[in-house]
């Protein structure tokens, strides 16, 4: 036992030397092309020094960097806690270049000195090199670098006061779910058939089988992830929606927005959550009930130490090699979406929408600091041997918005997705206890030209039109509120907001929001839901015009589908509405008859024509790849699992069945960790008062009917 733990501490000591001197290296490398970057005397000194002297100084300075990085940086991290996160991910470069002039301060007789902004290029460099060197030594070391993450798996764990997950032993597997946000079943099994995605093409071959799920009507991150993580899409119509009651747009990537939804969805099933007990969530809407939390929107609303939203940003440029990596890359990212871009336009590319003015830097954003903020979260959740792990990774999404679901700028999205599968797959490989990886979507994205690229004018155009009300003589372009978006405003600190659609006036003028190819119209002076026969009444026209425009596929108004050529169905009906609808696939009338029944759906819900032929819909947003209705490809995600555990018992529809399904397989692991029902008298005391009468919670606790569905489920 003794020889060994000196091998391991001779190993540990050859691997400091080896990196210090490739750091005094490329101190001596960047001295010879940096003009400005010296570690000789001062001019006018002693003369010329020897190599060896010089050498020597680049050693002192390399050293005296490595320290004070490894002592320093961390503090000066955690001290930068107020600080927006990508403010700090700058502020990195200069700190590390401050560094690196302190150290060279800290060489005798003066013979280090550089410019500063010459400071901050050669503190990036030697960061990133000893980083490179440091993990490139550990992992050809297999066993040590097992060692070493056990270590810090260990360390984590005494730091929260707790040997491991409660309930669940270490031989107990975990499960991490990774979201690919916005990839469709078929996306996903042509990029794994085509090479594009390796990592998931193995798993496929050895280890998982892969099936589509449905989505309910709203297909879009905010409804499918609340019904995954939280059990529930009740009452959620869409992206966007107007609530009469408060005077409110529902916005699902509005961080106050997200809040109230989990809330409402936590009075109505009863539960915590997916992730209640020992879980993480990582880049999501919602948290899953885990005390965990990086990165998601609906706690990023809070002040105060509460808020552990943005924990992971800063637990991630903790370390300056990762912010020169992520920020290198970060400009990478920009210049390829403006060559990207550039292409389109000179080719002549259709259909195409406007990628300038900040969108470069939003997609950058998504593709690159999200995407490696949250992989490495993940990566130190399974060190610390969490039960359960849920991460939305965005880049697909955001990038087929704008550049269409199929083509080269998402192939090569894709391609690093999975690239980023496979470091986490290795690492699990290290982890303190097994892991089983389940891989799924959100919904998927259909393509077409938007719906003002086709006709000219807007959705709130031709409502306005169809009213009677002025229309702007030249169309205006409707907010595409993709989700990457918010996550920048929310790490610059900035609210997401929506101008004056927050809080619309309560005048005779409709309120027309969009929400992919799904449109919602609702009229803030009609008390409740509006009657067809009061909109007929109030707008002769409106619902005619809405019906017969060929960019219209069917409108939901007061229990009824009107389709083009005077159709009617009603949902009351059997058959009527699923004959109307079938062009746009099995489940399109009973997901149609649900949103229905919502407290909240829209006066005029307006759902876009779609082609069966190409799986072209028209959005009503900005954006050429698509979700959010009913119509092709975006309905159908997928669901990715290891052969060994138990697979669905019937077809998955909507969001709460994927749901069920991923805590039954929480269950499946022997002694693992139970999903619990929170105490019911403690969640309706979280909520105010409007939200436990619309929810039916009377006085701490749920009709009688629900409380025995929720121990059936249990």
């Amino acid at each position: 036992m003794l020889r060994g733990r000196w091998r391991t501490a001779g190993s540990a000591l050859a691997r400091v030397i080896l990196v210090w001197a490739v750091s005094t290296l490329t101190m001596l490398l960047l001295a010879a092309v940096l003009p400005d970057f010296h570690l000789q005397p001062a001019p006018g000194g002693a003369g010329g020094d020897s190599i060896t002297r010089i050498g020597l100084t680049a050693a002192w300075g390399a050293g005296a960097f490595g320290l004070l990085s490894a002592l320093v940086w961390p503090v000066v991290v955690r001290a930068l806690l107020l600080v927006p996160a990508l403010v700090l991910g700058l502020l990195v470069f200069f700190l590390n270049g401050s560094l690196l002039l302190l150290a060279l301060y800290l060489i005798p007789n003066g013979r280090g000195e550089a410019a500063p902004e010459t400071a901050v290029v050669v503190a990036a460099v030697m960061s990133a090199v000893a980083s490179a060197t440091s993990t490139a030594l550990a992992v050809r070391d297999d066993g040590a670098y097992r060692r070493r993450l056990y270590r810090l798996a260990d360390r984590k764990r005494r730091r929260q006061g707790r040997g491991g997950a409660p309930g669940a032993g270490e031989s107990a597997p975990g499960l991490v779910f990774l979201q690919l946000d916005g990839v469709g079943y078929e996306v996903l099994r042509r990029a794994a058939g085509a090479g594009l995605m390796p990592t998931v093409a193995g798993w496929l071959d050895r280890s998982h089988r892969v099936t589509s799920w449905r989505t309910d009507w709203s297909s879009q991150t905010g409804a499918s992830q609340l019904g995954i993580l939280h059990g529930s899409t009740f009452d959620v119509p869409a992206f966007r929606w107007y609530e009469k009651d408060t005077g409110e747009v529902v916005v699902c990537n509005r961080p106050s927005s997200a809040a109230a939804l989990e809330r409402r969805a936590s009075a109505r099933t009863g539960e915590r959550g997916l992730l209640a007990l020992d879980g993480a969530s990582r880049g999501n809407l919602f948290s899953g009930g885990a005390d965990q939390l990086a990165l998601v929107l609906s706690v990023s609303a809070r002040r105060g130490p509460g808020n552990r939203s943005r924990a992971g940003y800063f637990a991630y440029f903790s370390d300056p090699a990762n912010a020169v990596r992520t920020f290198l890359s970060f400009g990478a990212e920009v210049a390829r979406e403006i060559g990207q871009s550039v292409r389109a336009r000179l080719r002549g590319a259709v259909p195409r929408v406007s990628r300038g003015g900040l969108y470069p830097v939003i997609r950058a954003f998504a593709t690159v600091v999200e995407r490696d903020v949250v992989v490495a979260a993940v990566i130190g959740d399974v060190l610390a041997g969490r039960a359960a792990v849920y991460a939305d990774l965005v880049a697909y999404d955001e990038v087929a918005h704008h550049s269409g679901p199929h083509g080269h700028d998402t192939d090569q999205v894709l391609a690093r997705l999975d690239r980023s599968l496979a470091l986490i797959a290795r690492v699990a490989e290290h982890a303190p206890r097994d892991y089983r990886v389940v891989l799924l979507s959100d919904h998927g994205q259909s393509p077409g030209e938007t719906f003002l690229g086709a006709y000219g004018l807007t959705l709130k155009d031709l409502v306005r039109a169809g009213c009677g009300l002025p229309v702007p003589r030249r169309a205006g372009r409707t907010h595409s509120g993709a989700e990457a978006r918010a996550a920048v405003l929310t790490a610059l600190h900035r609210p997401v907001e929506e101008g004056e659609l927050a809080r619309p006036a309560r005048g005779p003028e409709p309120v027309v929001l969009a929400s992919g190819n799904l449109g919602l119209v609702s009229f803030p002076a009609v008390p409740g839901r509006a009657t067809r026969e009061r909109i007929e009444r109030d707008h002769p026209a409106l619902l005619r015009t809405l019906a017969e425009h060929p960019g219209v596929g069917f409108l939901l108004v007061d229990g009824q589908v009107l389709g083009p050529g005077g159709a009617v169905a009603r949902l009351s009906v059997p058959g009527e509405a699923e004959e109307l609808l079938a062009a746009f696939g099995p489940g399109a009338a009973e997901a149609v008859r649900r949103t229905d029944s919502f407290p909240h759906v829209a006066d005029i819900m307006v759902n876009s024509a779609y082609d069966p032929a190409t799986g072209a819909v028209h959005a009503f947003e900005e954006q050429i790849g698509s979700h959010g209705g009913l119509g092709g490809e975006q309905g159908h995600p997928f669901l990715m699992w290891p052969t060994v555990l138990t697979e669905p018992e019937e077809d998955l529809v909507g969001a709460e069945s994927v749901h069920a399904l991923l805590r039954r397989w929480l269950r499946e692991a022997e002694d693992g960790p139970q999903v619990p029902v929170a105490d019911r008298a403690q969640l309706a005391d979280r909520l105010p008062v409007e939200d436990r009468r619309s929810e039916g919670v009377r006085s701490g606790t749920l009709p009688s009917a629900q409380v025995a569905g929720q121990d059936e489920k249990h």
